[in-house]
């Protein structure tokens, strides 16, 4: 079988939407295959930091965000119990002047729909199965939809399948950092609970969030490391009961008491540790999560996708992978303590402050590249 596409891009969730994005918008013709339905949900934070609507915006998908009813973020707030809180203004900066969470169900639609706007070919109900090598060159993937398997050739096979990538695993790309923490969580969604922007609480053994999203609804999320969790669903009777008390624990029971859990709580546990797999190598690139994984509690899951997809276009794949690898180490050390739940109040102010300098380096990073291909 001849080569029909230039790239095959494998998954089309945020990491590879936006690949499917870029690359058509250049000119090549990109087939993007995901074995789930169109527009179906995922796990996720939501939140967007200021590196990941400069892209959206930058990209032309922003106002599909804002013009669904997606509210702006202008607030950050971090409550430490008896320990204080600090509340920091999301002041403009990078062409950014507010914040945003979309639901992934308008998220990953709205890129899709930009993908093939831009000319690529967007293929869903696709399982890939494998991937198909000329010699040591990956030059295809296998996939099998309706019981019958086939191969389709391409120039580059990228990986944008997640933590479990296909592509990853029979590349395979080997692991270059990872940590050593992965911890537990238990959200769901909220009708009419005020907010004050994004709102991360922090008490000794555990951490939630209050992220505004679409719809009227915030995400509110608790966590703490596996086995104390393991033990509040014990004690608790499970994770509606132990998710309630863990968030009244937060401080709350208030606003909870007036406000409606719109959907039922969902339990996040066997999630890895923090990783970086090698981002290359001979017809195949790894972007998104198949890469790069960072804990939830990071909140940057999809920042970090959309960063790792501009600098993937940017060229070449080794520069590629030395810059992705230079601004995400200190975030996924940092993340990897927080998630592990053992700090004092003290550790963590410096565990985020670290995290703070790794976003604003990212930014630096992302308005140096604009402008140097502006000057090219």
């Amino acid at each position: 079988m001849k080569k029909n596409w230039d790239v095959v891009v494998v998954g089309s969730r945020v990491a590879g939407a936006a690949t499917a994005l870029q690359l058509a918008r250049a000119g090549a013709r990109v087939l993007c295959l995901d074995r789930t339905r169109r527009g179906s949900d995922t796990l996720s934070t939501h939140a967007l930091m200021r590196a990941g609507v400069l892209l959206l915006d930058r990209w032309g998908v922003l106002p599909a965000i804002t013009a669904a009813g997606t509210p702006a973020i202008r607030r950050t707030l971090f409550d430490y119990g008896s320990d204080g809180r600090v509340a920091i203004s999301i002041k403009p900066a990078a062409g950014v002047d507010a914040l945003y969470a979309p639901r992934r169900t308008l998220l990953d639609a709205a890129l899709v729909d930009a993908a093939e706007s831009a000319g690529a070919t967007m293929d869903f109900g696709v399982t890939v199965t494998g991937l198909h090598r000329t010699g040591d060159r990956v030059d295809g993937v296998t996939v099998r939809r309706g019981g019958r398997d086939r191969v389709i050739r391409a120039g580059l096979v990228i990986g944008a399948d997640g933590r479990e990538s296909v592509v990853a695993r029979q590349a395979p790309a080997a692991v270059t950092a990872a940590g050593r923490n992965a911890a537990v969580y238990l959200y769901s969604y909220w009708a009419d609970l005020p907010a004050d922007g994004y709102e991360w609480l922090y008490r000794p053994g555990f951490s939630a969030g209050v992220i505004p999203t679409g719809g009227g609804l915030c995400c509110l999320f608790v966590g703490g490391a596996a086995p104390d969790m393991a033990a509040a669903l014990r004690q608790h009777g499970g994770p509606a009961q132990a998710y309630r008390r863990l968030a009244d624990r937060a401080g709350l029971a208030d606003r909870l008491a007036e406000a409606t859990r719109a959907e039922s709580v969902r339990h996040v546990r066997g999630l890895p540790a923090g990783y970086l797999r090698r981002a290359h190598g001979p017809g195949w690139a790894l972007v998104g999560d198949a890469g790069h994984w960072l804990d939830p509690i990071s909140t940057h899951g999809i920042t970090s996708a959309l960063r790792d997809v501009e600098l993937f276009g940017r060229g070449p794949v080794d520069e590629y992978e030395r810059t992705r690898d230079r601004l995400s180490v200190p975030m996924l050390r940092a993340a990897d303590e927080i998630a592990g739940h053992r700090w004092d109040m003290d550790r963590l102010r410096v565990l985020l402050g670290t995290m703070a300098s790794a976003m604003s380096d990212e930014v630096d990073e992302l308005m140096m590249g604009a402008l140097e291909a502006h000057g090219r």
